[in-house]
């Protein structure tokens, strides 16, 4: 039945301009992917199931799940699936799809579809939160692959949950909160969604929302972001969650990967303590998928503190080009000032000038310029085929005299104090050796599933203290050497030794270096 039920979509999506789907945020799932959802939930003994598909579409995941439901056959059980869709266009191959079900099924199977906006429906009851009257329904199993569009801050869907947005939202996590809502207590809830809610402000009421009212199970995620929608051409870093409405905290979650949904059967699959997963304190959800990223996670987390708890702050650049195009400019001139991107990092350090289009900002409105003292630039943006995200350049106002005001492109961020104050060379160059270490690169990555450094999550990175961080960059002075390697022997050093990321490198000698971090070390 669901080999059919594919088939129809397929037909439909032939018969119908791709772009049109876009533009409602509507991919069908695969049928691995359905199939493996459906395998995610804990099915009851007997009883009444009462299921939820909030953004039905064809009706694949329904099917899916029913299929499941007839393969588990326990006896007397009963079905009562609830189907929401929005887009008219497609309703008619729901309503026909959920008719083949009905009819093949050998359940007691009653089905209701209704032809409304999931989230706006339901907006009413939601808002009455925390006294959640008794009026809205409450279900047993939601499964969803909900629309993966972008919304103006004044929608009504947004409008109707101010409470979990955080400026524009995406109509996913909306969906995902409403279905946790609509859950009853100690029901399941399995999702298709992509990676970017697991971290970053922007989505920091969501995660607040939903974690503190449910409770992590299972995360599958998808190595390659063109196989889950290959049928569309849609490149998006996708998972898959299973969340049960509970108080009660697991011991573990159970993170599993693989390429794509054509090789669920060879998944990769590994039980993660919850809070490594799941951290306390601000709600991340890092995706740990080894032993060794998981001792990567559990590591960085017990080094200490944020930046801002040591008076350091990442910052994103001041200028964006295509704003202030009619300040910029290829040559100095009277009051310009160096305007310094991306490209101007190299091998750890900042070249300037190099050639590059518009590397001055003449004029610069105040909001656009900065003092010219020590920072620690770092790239915002990777190609996925990039062995690092993290890659900084050491910036030192002293090796570009001439100029009290500098300026950064949009496309770097930067580290600089709270107060003003300015920092060190000893400062810079020691959070040089932590950000260009394997070990945080590695961290950021789990933190982060995409290509962007974000100011925000790098922030709640911890890092030593800041006279430690003041003793890496000594060492790295007396040493200059840049490479990775060097970092990752001094922040050994400095944490005890991480054998994980020590074996493969021979050591350093001693007389490369000050040794102040071996003599910091036998002292404490």
């Amino acid at each position: 039945m669901l080999d059919i039920i594919v088939e129809h979509t397929d037909e439909y999506m032939a018969s119908r301009p791709k772009a049109g789907r876009k533009g409602l945020g509507q991919f069908f799932t695969s049928k691995e992917t359905a199939r493996y959802m459906a395998g995610l939930f804990d099915i009851p003994s007997h009883g009444v199931i009462r299921v939820l598909d909030p953004g039905a579409g064809s009706g694949i995941l329904s099917a899916a799940l029913i299929e499941r439901l007839e393969r588990q056959a326990v006896p007397d059980l009963k079905v009562d699936l609830t189907c929401f869709e929005a887009n008219r266009d497609v309703l008619p191959l729901l309503r026909a799809n959920l008719d083949l079900v009905r009819a093949d099924s050998r359940l007691a199977l009653s089905v209701r579809v209704i032809d409304a906006n999931y989230v706006l429906s339901q907006s009413n009851d939601f808002s009455k939160e925390p006294s959640a009257s008794p009026g809205p329904a409450k279900y047993d199993m939601v499964i969803a692959n909900p629309p993966y569009l972008k919304l103006s801050k004044d929608a009504p869907e947004a409008v109707s949950m101010r409470s979990v947005c955080h400026g524009p939202p995406n109509m996913y996590f909306l969906f995902a909160t409403m279905s946790l809502f609509n859950l009853r207590d100690e029901g399941e809830m399995v999702y298709l969604m992509p990676h970017s809610w697991t971290s970053g402000a922007y989505f920091s009421s969501f995660r607040d929302y939903v974690l503190s009212r449910g409770r992590l199970t299972d995360v599958h995620l998808f190595e390659s972001g063109d196989k889950v929608f290959d049928k569309e051409g849609v490149l998006q870093e996708t998972m898959i969650v299973k969340m049960r409405k509970t108080p009660t905290t697991p011991r573990a979650i159970k993170v599993s990967s693989s390429v794509g949904p054509s090789d669920l059967g060879q998944k990769k699959s590994l039980s993660v303590p919850y809070g490594v997963v799941v951290s306390g304190k601000d709600n991340y959800v890092y995706l740990a998928r080894t032993r060794e990223e998981i001792d990567v996670v559990k590591t960085v987390a017990s080094i200490g503190k944020p930046l801002p708890s040591i008076g350091l702050r990442m910052k994103t650049g001041l200028t964006v080009d295509s704003r202030s195009s009619e300040s910029l400019g290829n040559s100095i001139v009277d009051h310009a000032v160096p305007l310094f991107h991306a490209q101007h990092i190299k091998d750890g350090q900042v070249v300037f000038p190099i050639g590059l289009e518009n590397e001055y900002i003449i004029g610069g409105s105040k909001g656009t310029l900065q003092l010219n003292r020590n920072y620690l630039f770092v790239k915002r943006f990777a190609s996925k085929e990039e062995p690092r995200r993290l890659r900084c350049g050491v910036y030192l106002a002293r090796l570009f005299p001439g100029h009290d005001k500098i300026s950064t492109e949009n496309k770097i961020n930067f580290i600089d104090t709270m107060d003003g104050s300015g920092m060190s060379e000893e400062l810079v160059h020691g959070l040089y050796v932590i950000l260009n270490s394997s070990l945080y690169d590695a961290y950021y990555r789990i933190l982060n599933g995409t290509t962007q450094v974000n100011a925000t999550e790098m922030n709640s990175v911890p890092v030593p203290a800041r006279h430690d961080i003041e003793l890496l960059g000594r060492e790295m002075m007396g040493a200059n050497d840049y490479s990775t390697g060097f970092c990752d022997q001094l922040l050994g050093e400095l944490l005890g030794g991480l054998a994980g990321w020590r074996k493969a490198r021979a050591p350093i000698p001693r007389s490369a270096r000050r040794g102040e971090v071996c003599r910091r070390l036998a002292s404490d």
